[in-house]
């Protein structure tokens, strides 16, 4: 058995059964020893950056890695981006990226890079094989390290000749690590903060988001008035009837800051503190209140569900919470595109128990509060901030939950990042309804500007729009295998969306706004 099929092979033992793949010279040995290895399913992204943006959503909804195979270092990089997105998610991924023959580097090749040093930049685990006898050991190990709470990204360089050398030897599986537990000083003392009286905000990520930790959290809200919060965007959260209506952190400092008002008391659960996403000139970095005490109930790879558990009992919570209602009711829209109504329309069509991915950017800022009310869903956004992820992510989740249908919410602008992700829709069949928001600009930069205080002319104003030719997404899927149809109102919208959820495979639905 040569070194490729020993990392195919443990990958596998390690539970590790999908592979989304854009492969290259350096990797045919390990793509001939998937031909061997047929429980390994194998999934061709036409850029790595859709590569890793599929691994990601897949990460998040089955709640194990999957492999990427990357191909050298550009390869690498081109999938960075997504890969950073990843990681903000706190989702397991395990990146195989293929490197020249140990020997031939030495002769500098075209695609010879520093590997190591691009995969430190977002990876929690980098190696190099060192031979073929070790790969299989070194694969259990990227799965043991990305499986750490509360998931990381494990990547493992694999130069040709430790792929295509004999010696492999397959891994067993390796124990994976357990979340640690809250100290149960950290919890007695922030069980004393919300027991003063003073206002306290709790901020939910991560585990605390499953319809389990939202359900503690509210407990707590309700034992003792403290408000609840989830940051701007979340990696992946419980919505819908049923579901704990909790709003998200606005994404403008101004409107963030005013949320935080006069609280005193702000508990992190799993969550970061919450900055701004851009720094503005005289505006705070912080939304929180410089009088506010900043309290970590559990960092992220700690056991938050045990944790707000436990902080409820102690508040003397009823263990059955009445839900308060959030948002607006469900209903059709009509007119041209307006995101409250777009939200409305949405929380009233949504399918049950879909799966809804989100890089909507300018349109999909004010979607929360109307789709409080939707269907049940699970919700999958761009932690990251990085462009173009939503296509991608629908991918990796479709595969991961093959009976759920996937809602993809995506900018004209972002999209054209991994506008290839469609490509990947259509050659597997994936049951994912797109919506591309066509405004045919970066409108989110024209806020931008105004909030750093720069003063655009008609230079800046050009480079934000998409227009010269205006894009036609209609075409575009098309181009891609992608049946597709142009709406320019709500009801238009709802009737297309209502016959796409209708049927299988993958739609896409260009709102002209």
């Amino acid at each position: 058995m040569n070194g490729a099929e020993s990392l195919a092979r443990s990958l596998l033992a390690s539970g590790t059964d999908t592979c989304f793949a854009n492969p290259g010279t350096s990797e045919m040995h390990f793509v001939a020893a998937l031909d061997r290895v047929e429980e390994m399913r194998c999934v061709l992204g036409l850029s790595e950056t859709v590569v890793t943006g599929c691994a990601d959503g897949y990460a998040r909804m089955a709640d194990k890695p999957a492999a990427t195979l990357l191909h050298c270092g550009p390869g690498f990089a081109n999938g960075i981006s997504n890969i950073h997105n990843a990681r903000r998610a706190h989702s397991p991924m395990v990146n195989i990226v293929g490197d020249q023959a140990t020997y031939h580097r030495l002769y500098d090749p075209p695609l010879c890079s520093d590997i190591e040093g691009l995969a430190r930049a977002v990876s929690n685990w980098v190696r190099t094989a060192a031979c073929a006898e070790f790969l299989g050991r070194d694969a259990a190990q990227a799965v043991q390290a990305a499986r750490s709470p509360p998931g990381q990204i494990a990547t493992l360089i694999v130069p040709a000749d430790c792929a295509w050398s004999d010696g492999g030897v397959v891994a067993p599986a390796l124990s994976l690590p357990t979340r640690s537990q809250v100290a149960p000083d950290t919890l007695r003392n922030i069980a004393r903060a919300l027991r003063s009286g003073e206002p306290a905000l709790l901020i939910l990520s991560g585990q605390a988001l499953s319809a389990e930790g939202l359900e503690a959290a509210n407990r707590i809200a309700h034992a003792t008035g403290a408000r609840l919060r989830v940051p701007t965007k979340v990696g992946r959260i419980a919505r819908g009837r049923g579901r704990v209506p909790v709003d998200a952190i606005p994404f403008g400092i101004d409107a963030a800051v005013k949320a935080f008002a006069g609280v005193r008391h702000v508990i992190l659960v799993g969550a970061p503190e919450p900055a701004a996403f851009f720094a503005h000139p005289g505006k705070p970095s912080l939304a929180t209140p410089h009088d506010a005490t900043t309290h970590v109930l559990a960092r992220p790879e700690q056991d938050a569900l045990v944790a707000l558990h436990w902080l409820a009992d102690e508040l003397g919570a009823p263990a059955n919470v009445p839900m308060t209602e959030g948002g607006t009711p469900p209903r059709l829209g009509y007119g041209a595109f307006e995101p409250i109504a777009f939200g409305q329309t949405l929380a009233a069509l949504l399918p049950e128990n879909c799966i809804v991915t989100e890089d909507a950017v300018t349109s999909g800022h004010g979607l929360f509060g109307p789709t409080f009310n939707a269907a049940p869903s699970d919700w999958l956004q761009t932690t990251g901030g990085a462009l173009g992820l939503a296509f991608c992510t629908a991918i990796g989740a479709a595969i991961a939950c093959p009976q759920r249908k996937v809602v993809c919410l995506e900018g004209d602008g972002s999209g054209m990042y991994t506008l290839q992700a469609l490509w990947t829709q259509a050659r597997e069949q994936l049951d994912i309804v797109n919506v591309v928001f066509a405004n045919r600009r970066y409108k989110i930069l024209h806020g931008e500007l105004l909030g750093v205080g720069a003063q655009p002319g008609p230079t800046a104003q050009d480079l934000f729009e998409l227009s010269r030719p205006d894009l036609n997404w209609v075409k575009l899927a098309e181009g891609m295998g992608v049946e597709a149809a142009c709406v320019q109102t709500l009801e238009g919208f709802a009737d297309t969306f209502r016959a796409a959820c209708a049927r299988r495979g993958p739609f896409l639905i260009e709102f002209q706004i």
